[in-house]
């Protein structure tokens, strides 16, 4: 029989791979090999990013930010084979943020430049529909069940590449949900915005939204503009059919808006306090690490000297030169009082300081008498926030998030570090586009949104949903509806993935935060005993090899390029091998 690969999950971490296979094949002379895709949505885009959908939805990266191809600056033993970014292919103003309708038609695009770089003796089947369930022994050919298909495909290895998940609900949310239905209330639990039913939520009513990032930023545009109202200018222009959103969440504030200029100059020399070397520090301790006493200081220094080498190097709004400043920088311990003293001695002005604590929670110890009075006070903070991170007298900002970008690709090395760094990431380096933050303020100016500040509490009782906020101490806040704006967390012991789920409980390895565990080099699937499965790959957001998203900035020396073209180098190697095998 021809050899075999399944690749579970075509959309853009499965193309990611396809890429990465046509890329590499020619090392491997006269390759026969069928490929099958199982997904039930369109190959290239899946289904976060098929073509069928909204209009109204964007991207939330600038078109100049987003590629599927490598460069010279990724560090990976395949070749490099250049290709258009998106504002390239697509002919736009790079830093036009597109809708994923056409980020769906470039990653179907990338997926057909794929398959028609694979050599004569390879094959593509895309299977429209899930697959439920992986068997087969370590040493032989696997067997992938199909919904609605009576036998299995055989494969000689297989890599599962699922993307985001779906998942069944956590004690809170049963107990949420359970309460509606009793006392005729809705709540929508955490879900994939686009996919969900938002029709139960009547005009004019009230709506409790818990979470503030890029999932309520797609429910707030579904609700205003999906629903008939528009923009003139600074102005929404209410349809009449919109709810009332009032929207909270731990931090009580949206992520950071992008930043809406361009890099100049000398950039800053990166890593420099957490690079390789640190990591192989980290993995080589017998005991371990803890990510917040032996990772968070190093990040904290990384991220500072980014902020303060362009502070000095192209502002200048500094007490001492760079040289000086940048010995004792390195010579102070991180988060250290030392270290504190250096920065407010070099730098007069408490605006140029870089403070991470405070970037990450804003409204920690502010305090409104009323929500009236919180409504101006956050729309204050966003237009600040907006106004600073288009200006590039503030380009430190930029540094920062240059410097996100190098420790995400160092600290993908260590696994699963648990769900705070992504969270932190997500706020500064994440954020909504500028456009969609001026229409926030809009709507709040109309009423259609509604701050309800920091540390919300959600409770269901006296047949309501009732919030509070430690921002206004002492008020509550009454609706018939709940809306939780964020995405599903699954586990592998509560996703709803059934082939997963099943892995798990056959015993394959769970992280502490439940992620599925692979080895680090290749994306082998590990198991409890500490062995990996020879022939079964994973990578992307349900396993501790998620560091980052399936398309990048280019020239980042992308981790999920690297993680691709080391999956598909061992794949072919381990293909190889069992040709050599079956001809002996």
């Amino acid at each position: 029989m021809r050899p075999s690969l399944v690749i579970v999950g075509a959309g853009p971490r499965g193309t990611g791979i396809l890429e990465r296979i046509a890329a590499n094949a020619p090392e491997y002379a006269g390759l026969e090999l069928d490929i099958h895709l199982v997904d039930p949505f369109p190959p290239g885009g899946g289904r976060v990013w098929r073509q069928a959908q909204t209009s109204l939805l964007w991207m939330n990266s600038q078109s100049q930010d987003v590629t599927m191809f490598t460069d010279d600056t990724v560090e990976l033993d395949g070749p490099v084979l250049p290709g258009p970014a998106l504002h390239e292919w697509a002919d736009l103003d790079g830093r036009a943020f597109a809708g994923r309708q056409l980020q769906g038609a470039y990653l179907r695009w990338v997926y057909e430049r794929s398959v028609a770089a694979l050599p004569p003796g390879v094959t593509v089947r895309h299977h429209p529909c899930r697959a439920l369930r992986v068997s087969g022994p370590r040493e032989g050919r696997q067997q992938v069940w199909l919904d609605g298909r009576a036998r299995p495909l055989l494969a000689d290895t297989v890599v599962l590449a699922q993307g985001h998940l779906d998942a069944e609900l956590d004690q809170e949310q049963r107990e949420l949900s359970a309460y509606a239905r009793e006392h005729g209330l809705v709540h929508l639990p955490p879900d994939f915005t686009a996919d969900s039913d938002l029709s139960a939520l009547a005009p004019g009513e009230d709506v409790l939204v818990r979470g503030f990032g890029l999932a309520f930023v797609d429910l707030m545009v579904l609700l205003t503009e999906g629903r008939g109202g528009r923009y003139e200018g600074d102005t929404y222009v209410p349809s009449g059919r919109e709810p009332v959103l009032h929207v909270g969440s731990r931090r009580g504030v949206p992520y950071h808006s992008k930043i809406g200029y361009d890099w100049t100059g000398e950039r800053p020399p990166l890593p420099r306090f957490l690079g390789p070397a640190e990591i192989d520090e980290l993995l080589a301790r017998p005991d371990g690490y803890d990510f917040r006493r032996d990772v968070w200081p190093l990040i904290d220094k990384e991220l500072g000297f980014a902020h303060y080498h362009r502070l000095f190097t192209a502002h200048r709004r500094t007490a001492v030169a760079w040289a000086d400043f940048e010995e004792k920088y390195a010579a102070a311990e991180p988060l250290s009082a030392e270290l504190q003293a250096l920065v407010a001695s070099a730098v007069p002005d408490p605006a140029d300081r870089l403070d991470l604590t405070a970037l990450d929670h804003p409204l920690d110890g502010v305090r409104h008498t009323s929500y009236e009075e919180l409504q101006d006070g956050l729309r204050g903070y966003i237009t600040a926030d907006l106004e600073r991170r288009h200006d590039p007298a503030h380009s430190p900002d930029l540094a920062v998030f240059l410097g996100l970008l190098s420790v995400y690709g160092q600290v993908v090395r260590l696994g699963d570090i648990g769900s705070w760094w992504h969270g932190f990431f997500s706020c500064l380096a994440s954020g909504p586009p500028g456009p969609r933050l001026r229409q926030l303020l809009a709507l709040s100016r109309a009423g259609v949104v509604k701050f309800a500040g920091a540390d919300m509490r959600v409770t269901a009782e006296d047949g309501v949903f009732r919030a509070t906020s430690a921002t206004v101490p002492g008020s509550v806040i009454e609706a018939r509806a709940l809306v939780e704006a964020r995405l599903p967390h699954p586990t592998l012991a509560r996703t709803r993935d059934q082939l997963l789920r099943e892995l798990y409980e056959e015993g394959a390895r769970a992280t502490p935060a439940g992620l599925l565990a692979v080895d680090p080099e290749d994306g082998r699937v590990l198991h409890r005993d500490g062995t990996a499965h020879p022939r079964r790959f994973a990578l992307g957001p349900h396993t501790n090899a998620r560091g980052a998203g399936a398309f990048t900035r280019p020239r980042t020396n992308s981790p999920s390029f690297r993680q691709n073209d080391a999956t598909a180098r061992a794949v072919l190697a381990l293909l190889r091998e069992l040709s050599c095998r079956a001809a002996a």
